[in-house]
């Protein structure tokens, strides 16, 4: 059965099936809707680039076709002068094809060090905070194939572990809330063909050619490793065999919570046993960073060096108290004790 004939694309209105028409879009939609394959309610994170407004495009027609509530925000960070009209602007072009949007500002003092880093950690806060109010759990981002690789390769620099290489995964989740990457099997020049002829429009980041950003320096130094041959399909068939090692650590991980940890009634203060510190230390080290997470509620784990420093203390008997992440965390006969710092 055709398109044109499918009783569901009827119900597309025909602003946006007029863009959907078109057969490199259609191609490239397929795709990602199998790479979505979700029957749960979303919400978007869009940028205004290239790879969000095609996301933005294609999430719209998913949740029509399977009849699932779908919510869209843009983040201003307010780290340029322009990014209000910028934000405002990326709201009007989604209004005219029937994608209605909310803005998400950061408010506050805004770092002048490792702007990046704080600034996506300031909008998945922003984001989660919009799951929360709104019971959703699940978002959909914008990452694409070149993404994956700048990753990859920024981890290594950084002597990230096996979590930190595959951080750009198709799924990750953090506390209750699903990270979805159903673009990350695609690459940027078929984003760009997207926002270009569905929108007419997309925000060039002027960030995007700055190399005094690590990602900018990968960014061109990958450029160099594909003019010599990089093979795409050799490193996607690497990050899947590193993805199945993840989900083996992730269950031991789950099972040392589950028969080791002890969340007292209240929910605000977690008991671990003499057992939970005698795994594996990637098992440790992870149980411990969720353990702070469900105390402190955080989306995110305190910084690598700090938590193994506690774990190094706890497992050589030299920790009585101190905190971290708001948490206390103390020694009591064999226990450990993590509570919400007050």
């Amino acid at each position: 059965m055709s398109l044109k004939n499918s009783n569901v694309i009827k119900k597309i209105p025909k602003l946006l099936k007029d863009k959907f028409d078109n057969k490199r879009i259609n191609k490239i939609y397929k795709s990602f809707e199998k790479s979505l394959n979700i029957d749960q309610s979303f919400i978007v994170a869009v940028s205004g680039g290239p790879d969000s407004m095609a996301l933005a495009f294609f999430a719209k027609i998913y949740s029509i076709r399977k009849k699932l509530i779908s919510k869209f925000f843009i983040v201003d960070h307010k780290l340029r002068p322009n990014s209000t009209s910028e934000a405002k602007n990326v709201k009007r072009v989604l209004k005219k094809l029937s994608i209605d949007s909310e803005i998400l500002t950061w408010k506050g003092k805004k770092p002048t060090k490792n702007i990046q880093s704080l600034a996506r950690k300031k909008r998945y806060e922003l984001l989660f905070n919009r799951c929360d109010y709104l019971r959703i759990s699940n978002i959909l981002l914008g990452h694409h194939q070149d993404d994956l690789f700048e990753n990859f390769f920024i981890r290594i620099l950084r002597g990230s572990g096996l979590k930190g290489l595959i951080s750009l995964s198709k799924k990750t989740k953090i506390s209750n809330i699903n990270l979805l990457r159903p673009l990350c099997h695609l690459q940027k020049n078929d984003l760009i063909f997207v926002a270009n002829k569905v929108f007419n429009f997309y925000v060039q980041d002027s960030y995007n050619e700055d190399e005094k950003f690590q990602r900018i320096k990968v960014r061109k130094f990958i450029k160099k490793l594909k003019l010599n041959g990089l093979d795409k399909k050799k490193f996607f068939t690497t990050l899947n065999n590193l993805n199945h090692s993840n989900d083996v650590i992730n269950f031991y991980v789950e099972q040392n919570l589950i028969k080791n940890s002890f969340l007292k009634y209240k929910r605000d203060k977690l008991i671990l046993n003499n057992s939970f510190f005698r795994q594996p230390y990637e098992i440790v080290f992870r149980s411990f960073s969720v353990s702070l997470r469900i105390i402190g509620n955080k989306y995110y784990s305190a910084r690598g060096k700090k938590i193994s420093r506690v774990i190094d203390e706890i497992m050589n008997n030299r920790l009585t108290k101190t905190t971290l992440s708001d948490c206390i965390i103390e020694k009591v006969n064999q226990s450990v004790i993590i509570s919400k710092e007050r």
